[in-house]
């Protein structure tokens, strides 16, 4: 009978081994996350708020920044205060050319002047552009003096950016750029943005989408119904919905359709969305609203079950990964095979 307790002890050892594998079996797990490194919110005292919208996104073995906030100071600041190693990043993505979603990139590239950096592509684009020289209307009667390029312009005509030798690679359409990582390039039609064009970051994975947005411009029913087209289960949509100004009516539309007609899993809303926007999807998503405010980290897993809700404290690292670890199994602790002999056994 004494040797009872230690043998309990023992299988018990046993158990949590063959539940988690062998330890020296186990390889590193990659980080799979969204880290908010920019926006008017949050409760991260080490970190200045600002407006405008910067993420950190880490997922499918990439190291992605989505935009880079309004202030190069403060985005500097707010980077260091979060440990972000900027040097290792695999691309930027710059959403589109408004300075509170780009300002930071001279930071940025003064820590890693050759990164990657996709943008929209624009006749006259901020991040440098190029049009064939037959834009134009010519005049051949008048004298070379008085013609662009003495009357012989180059056939491509090519325009710089604001950030002379920066890496950048234009998009003008929807285009995968590495497996399951796609940029959505859409436009703008409303008005005071007419024309403008904005990219959103799509990431496919086996639990669902994520979607990425900065500011939502050309609408985030039309930006949803782009990434629907890849996958139609959108497990998380973090960002800007551009709502900051809408009437009851055109949240509560928006929020109806986000929630029903595209049955968004989860959402974590940002920067330009809107407290009364806020407010209305929290209400509508309940446990499903996750809170991103300046400096959360939103970690991504088989299900959002781990991610920070509302406005509750978040779940340490070391806790998210044995969780993660157990999640991917069907009842690691046996108990559903204990309610069902039990249940079996009220039976007989």
């Amino acid at each position: 009978m004494k040797l009872r307790a230690p043998f309990l002890i023992a299988v018990g050892i046993l158990s949590l081994v063959s539940i988690a594998g062998p330890v020296t079996a186990a390889a590193p797990e990659s980080k799979s996350q969204i880290t908010i490194l920019y926006d008017a919110f949050g409760t991260d005292p080490s970190m200045t708020k600002d407006w405008g919208f910067s993420a950190l996104v880490e997922i499918a073995g990439k190291r992605i920044l989505f935009d880079t906030g309004n202030d190069a100071d403060i985005f500097a600041a707010n980077v260091k205060a979060k440990g972000v190693d900027l040097k290792t990043l695999d691309f930027v993505v710059l959403s589109h050319r408004h300075s509170d979603h780009m300002a930071g990139l001279n930071y940025v590239l003064s820590v890693n002047p050759t990164v990657k950096i996709y943008a929209p592509k624009e006749g006259f684009g901020i991040y440098g552009s190029s049009l064939p020289s037959s834009f134009y209307r010519k005049d051949e009667n008048l004298a070379p003096e008085m013609r662009y390029y003495g009357g012989v312009p180059p056939q491509i005509m090519k325009f710089g950016a604001a950030w002379r030798g920066a890496n950048f690679e234009l998009i003008d359409k929807t285009t995968e750029i590495a497996p399951g990582v796609t940029l959505l390039a859409l436009v703008s039609d409303a008005v005071g943005t007419k024309e403008l064009k904005e990219l959103s970051l799509a990431v496919n994975t086996p639990e669902g989408l994520l979607l990425v947005v900065g500011c939502s411009h050309p609408g985030i029913e039309k930006i949803v119904e782009a990434a629907a087209a890849i996958n139609p289960r959108i497990q998380l949509i973090v960002g800007g919905f551009h709502l900051v100004v809408a009437s009851d009516d055109a949240i509560a539309k928006t929020v109806a359709a986000l929630k029903d007609t595209f049955k968004v899993e989860s959402i974590a809303p940002g920067h330009c969305t809107g407290e009364p926007t806020f407010a209305a999807l929290k209400k509508a998503f309940g446990d499903r609203y996750l809170y991103a405010g300046l400096g959360t980290t939103l970690a991504l897993g088989a299900t959002t079950s781990g991610m920070r809700r509302g406005e509750g404290p978040a779940l340490q690292q070391d806790d998210l990964t044995t969780y993660r670890r157990l999640a991917r199994r069907e009842d690691p602790f046996g108990i559903l095979q204990a309610r069902r002999l039990r249940t079996k056994a009220s039976q007989l």
